[in-house]
């Protein structure tokens, strides 16, 4: 069995540092520099040479532990990231082990982000070569320890399976055996990496390492942290966004067995019970009188008035090439408008979040993407200092972006400080829908002209609400959100005259979130459904168009040629039934998709068939990429046809699965996914099934029905109305 199916608790870091940990060597290695200009952190070193950002240990035993970066929710890196790490040290996969990393923006920060965040489908992409650097710095420096003992050349030995050998003599050395060696040796600065041609684990598709224990319910999630002497807590917080507490009437909920205790805060109201089945039902008996405020006279109409006026100003512009306004003079103008609307996150395993607060100190046990925000957040909660805060991260039942948020951390140590003794606090899946923090309703407006069958011209403004302003303020430069024009300044297409604005309109009162897929999700439905109406507008097959433009962008080419070939694009489909395709080249994979549908004469939307084709560079686990396709497919198809987060009287009207609903088992289709095998450094691949899916989908009703949308969801009236015309 996988040692590494077990994650034991991380060592103190000042005890690795002074050397506490007898008998392992420590390799600390660099990450890269911060994307945003942030001040760079003190250097943490062992020896003044260099200064530690992550780690890997390896004892006498031979076993090889990886202090994670990144947080497991369903992508895979538990797994695929130990390969990288393993195939560069040839090290035994067996004898590797994970530890979740502590909260430590400068250990363990995210290169993309400078913080530490699992998100933006970059955890392979940006521990990629760090990771390969650390192993093969480390294999060097056993390789080194090895040759100096046996006294021959480094050149002739060699490794494998975590053992250097020396064939000529026929020797060998276990890596546990040469740990106290190898730790006098110095740390290779740029040690070569080994060819793709010579990986070992790295293209194979291996058995996932947490897929075991969730398979017989061992794996621990922030929910099923259990303490002695635990309590549970429920919470209601006003409907109305911004709301406070008025009144509470708690005396049927006093009455209720196992309730023990009822806590009033000034935004919310916490029952806690021996059980979660007490503190629920005595949060059902209280009578609570909220004062509703400003707030409470917002609806989605109102939003969506706001966000069409703003989106008809002029925005900041991100990127301009040639001569737009001249080019958009010179032909026909085709306009098209395309809008998405909020989205909740609904993960499986609700928010939740276990807290110990106690006068001088805060514990803290979650499921987060931010781990060192949660302790943040905590310490701040808690009015202590950070370091009297201790954060333990967890497995993750889904995340979606939403666990890039520790406001359910802040809200739990809150109640905690009220409580004797440990309380875990969770959601019900109505608070969760309906306090969520959503994805943005999004409104691109788009110009082209077309020239010889190809486009001339292509004007983009892009409005809606900004995250990054919010999430990551130094990321937020000269009124540009990078995340919203994600995937639209980076357009693959061949177009001479080019221009992608942006346009800052937040909604009122509705907090607004990263959601999986994050900005292409907007851009690339918006981008590929225009590219389809220009196509007809041409009168070009919609691939043959696409392709006919991607001479700059030969990987989503190929991918669309490979995808047209699979899909059985062209050939005869029954009468409403249709194909569409989208090609996107988002976080760094060129992915083609196509769907194949049926509408009926009520309008439901039928799926038969989906098929795509990426090159997501060296795929590190093939298995993992077509398991993420899958599951992002399903998740994008789910909010295309289904998606959508409406705002009455201040309050979100959906509240849990009937009403938010999802793809059901006999509603998935048949789902091909096919790699193209690459030599390019690793792509991101856990969004962008996500956002290939919807824009797919709605090709394919054009092609069906003639009903060209351009709003999210489906609108089953319309496609109706066509079948009866």
């Amino acid at each position: 069995m996988y040692r590494s199916r077990h994650l034991a608790a991380t060592p103190p870091r000042r005890a690795v540092l002074q050397g506490g940990m007898a008998g392992a060597f420590v390799l600390a290695f660099h990450l890269p520099a911060r994307a945003v200009n942030e001040p760079e952190q003190p250097p943490d070193s062992t020896d003044g040479k260099f200064a530690p950002n992550a780690f890997i240990r390896i004892d006498h035993s031979g076993q090889t532990t990886l202090v994670m970066p990144q947080v497991e929710m369903g992508q895979g890196v538990y797994t695929a990231i130990p390969m990288i790490l393993a195939d560069e040290l040839d090290a035994d996969f067996t004898k590797v082990v994970l530890e979740h990393a502590p909260p430590n923006d400068k250990l363990y920060g995210n290169p993309t982000f400078g913080i530490q965040v699992t998100g933006n489908s970059n955890s392979i992409r940006a521990f990629w070569k760090p990771l390969r650097v650390a192993g093969a710095a480390t294999r060097l420096m056993l390789v080194q320890a090895a040759a100096q003992q046996w006294q021959v050349d480094p050149a002739s030995c060699s490794t494998s399976n975590s053992v250097v050998r020396h064939e000529s003599s026929n020797r060998m050395l276990a890596y546990g055996d040469l740990v106290d060696a190898a730790s006098a040796q110095p740390v290779p600065r740029d040690p070569p990496l080994k060819d793709p041609k010579d990986f070992t684990l790295i293209g194979k598709p291996l058995k996932r390492f947490d897929t075991p224990n969730k398979a017989d319910g061992k794996v621990i999630y922030g929910i099923d942290a259990m303490l002695p002497g635990m309590k549970f807590a429920t919470l209601a917080q006003c409907p109305v966004f911004g709301g406070k507490v008025g009144r509470v009437d708690d005396s049927a909920a006093k009455k209720v067995p196992g309730v023990q205790q009822i806590i009033v805060l000034d935004d919310l109201v916490a029952v806690v019970g021996d059980h979660m089945w007490a503190a629920k039902k005595g949060l059902d008996a209280l009578v609570i009188a909220w004062d509703e405020g400003a707030n409470a006279k917002i609806n989605s109409s109102d939003i969506w008035d706001d966000l069409r006026a703003a989106s008809k100003k002029d925005g900041v512009v991100a990127k301009s090439v040639g001569d737009v306004s001249k080019a958009l003079s010179q032909g026909e103008r085709i306009d098209g408008e395309y809008e998405l609307p909020f989205l909740a996150h609904a993960p499986m395993e609700p928010l939740n979040c276990t807290v110990h607060v106690t006068p001088d100190s805060c514990e803290v046990w979650v499921g987060s993407q931010v781990i060192s925000r949660a302790q943040s957040d905590a310490a701040k909660a808690a009015g202590l200092p950070l370091d009297k805060v201790t954060a333990h991260n967890h497995l993750l039942g889904g995340g979606f972006g939403r666990r890039l948020e520790a406001d359910m951390v802040a809200a739990a140590v809150r109640i905690g400080k009220q409580v004797d003794g440990p309380v875990k606090v969770v959601w019900t899946r109505e608070e969760d829908i309906q306090h969520d923090i959503y994805r943005p309703v999004y409104r691109d407006v788009i110009s082209a002209t077309l020239s010889g069958g190809k486009i001339a011209a292509w004007k983009y403004r892009v409005t809606g609400s900004s995250i990054i302003a919010r999430w990551l303020p130094p990321a937020f430069q000269g009124g540009i959100d990078i995340d919203a024009v994600d995937s639209a300044v980076d357009n693959p297409y061949d177009i001479p005259n080019f221009q992608v604005e942006y346009v800052r309109a937040e909604p009122p009162a509705v907090p607004t979130g990263f959601w999986r897929g994050v900005g292409p999700n907007n851009n690339v439905f918006a981008t590929e459904c225009f590219m389809d109406e220009l196509a007809r507008k041409a009168g070009a097959d919609p691939i043959a168009f696409r392709v006919g433009m991607l001479e700059k962008t030969p990987r989503l080419k190929a991918a669309l040629q490979l995808v047209a070939e699979k899909s059985g694009w062209g050939q005869p489909l029954p009468a409403r039934t249709g194909r569409g395709v989208c090609a996107q080249p988002s976080f760094g994979s060129f992915i083609a998709t196509v769907v194949e549908c049926e509408i009926d004469e009520h309008g439901e939307v039928h799926l038969r068939r989906v098929t795509s084709a990426v090159d997501t560079g060296i795929a590190v686990n093939p298995d993992t990429i077509v398991a993420q396709l899958q599951g992002g497919l399903i998740f994008g198809l789910t909010a295309a046809l289904f998606g959508e987060i409406t705002i009455e009287r201040g309050r979100v009207r959906q509240s849990n699965f009937n009403d938010y609903r999802m793809l059901r088992i006999d509603e998935v289709p048949k789902i091909d996914i096919h790699l193209i095998k690459s030599g390019e450094d690793p792509g991101g691949i856990g969004e962008t099934g996500t956002t290939a899916g919807p824009p797919a989908l709605r090709n394919a009703i054009y092609a069906a029905t003639g009903v060209a949308l351009r709003r999210l969801p489906i609108d089953r009236k319309a496609l109706a109305v066509a079948g009866r015309s």
